[in-house]
């Protein structure tokens, strides 16, 4: 049987989120912690390998998208706390007793809501909308804002045990993001100094996430939420980072076929390619249902035999087409599409700058069908084939 199908794949190295996360170790200061962010199947690179991972390495934080992702992790062996980021049910109270797993609590009604439906105690984090504009408490001032937390302090079944919020521009290059962040920041400090005054003391109040880790680390944060920076890309490939970080993520598919085309000939759905030339044609076993997305099409390039060669035409379904004029390709070869071949190197930063979206959503697309193949120095240790 054979170990994995090389039709696409992608490899996860785990040396390379070693040396990552002992890099971020560096930017905490005072007695902050690392929280490691493993939601949407840790950004693609399976949640189950990279959870255990940062366990071994003596994380004890971790968080997630939802209530389905924190039982997974609890079900991999995962014994530290685990904080959902988003909105959880209160019809999920039960569970999330069950499992000694954290909620964020989004408003006051939310709150209310988990505490009736709650047999037992709940712990949770409550969650400041400071100027992201997403979920959590929303008020003009600090002293309004720490009223609604008392509220919930009350709260039968509630166990408050951090409040939390999160930057929206902490990766902005302009002096206005800088001041934004600080606003931000600061409206989280002074909600806090509320509560001391009024006796209330909340154990963990935190707010950097991985851009507000690097650019704006702080003490008085209990962690810094690190995503998608353990895992080698950046939060803003605009804005520099204090040291350079390993991509975890390769992704390749096999050369299925080489052909000759002739000046004048076509390409691919649309005929948006038309050969201005003779040129040597490798059609690639990978395509948007992979994760390789139709925006590339005709932008990108990936790397055979260690050469650069451009994406042709539109990027199919399952296939893709590309320019190998003048490399010694064969049938079986492997094309890297974003990763390293020989010195060549293309990154999900780059691919993502090509039409205008973020690395994130390049790693995170990457479909089920694609199996992971888990990579510790030179051995493949596991093969993570899902069922999609």
């Amino acid at each position: 049987m054979k170990p994995f199908l090389k039709r696409a794949y992608a490899e996860i190295h785990l040396d390379r989120a070693r040396r990552n996360i002992e890099k971020l170790k560096t930017l905490l200061k005072g007695d902050a912690q690392l929280m490691a962010v493993v939601k949407a199947n840790a950004y693609g690179h399976d949640d189950k390998t990279m959870s255990v991972l940062f366990q071994s390495m003596g994380i004890n934080n971790f968080a997630v998208s939802n209530i389905h992702e924190a039982e997974n992790l609890r079900r991999y062996g995962i014994n530290g706390d685990i904080l959902i980021l988003g909105y959880t049910s209160p019809e999920y109270a039960g569970e999330l007793s069950e499992n000694n797993i954290i909620s964020s609590v989004v408003s006051v009604a939310h709150a209310k809501a988990l505490s009736d439906a709650a047999n037992s105690p709940v712990r949770v984090h409550i969650k400041l909308d400071t100027g992201m504009g997403r979920i959590g408490l929303r008020n003009d001032t600090p002293k309004e804002t720490a009223d609604e937390i008392a509220q919930i302090i009350s709260l039968p079944n509630i166990v408050v045990e951090g409040i939390f919020t999160h930057f929206s521009v902490a990766d902005g290059t302009t002096d206005e993001d800088d001041e934004y962040t600080l606003r931000q920041r600061d409206f989280i400090l002074d909600t806090d100094k509320e509560l001391r005054n009024m006796g209330i003391s909340i154990p963990k109040l935190h707010f950097s996430n991985s851009a507000g880790g690097t650019y704006y680390s702080d003490e008085r944060s209990a962690f810094s939420r690190f995503g998608i920076m353990m895992y080698g890309c950046a939060p803003n490939s605009a804005k520099p980072l204090p040291f350079e970080l390993e991509p975890v993520m390769e992704l390749k598919a096999e050369v299925s076929h080489i052909k000759t085309i002739q000046k004048g000939d076509c390409v691919s759905y649309g005929r948006t390619f038309i050969a201005d030339r003779d040129m040597k044609v490798a059609t690639v076993t990978i395509g948007y249902a992979d994760g390789y997305s139709r925006l590339l099409s005709g932008k990108a390039s990936a790397l055979v035999c260690g050469k650069r060669v451009p994406v042709i035409g539109r990027v199919c379904m399952d296939q893709l087409m590309l320019d190998v004029t003048g490399v010694d390709v064969s049938v079986g070869d492997i094309a890297t599409m974003f990763g390293c071949d020989g010195n060549e190197r293309i990154t999900a930063d780059e691919l993502a700058d090509l039409y205008g979206t973020i690395s994130y959503e390049i790693v995170c697309n990457i479909s089920m069908r694609v199996p992971r193949v888990i990579i510790d120095g030179d051995e493949i240790t596991d093969v993570i084939e899902y069922h999609y």
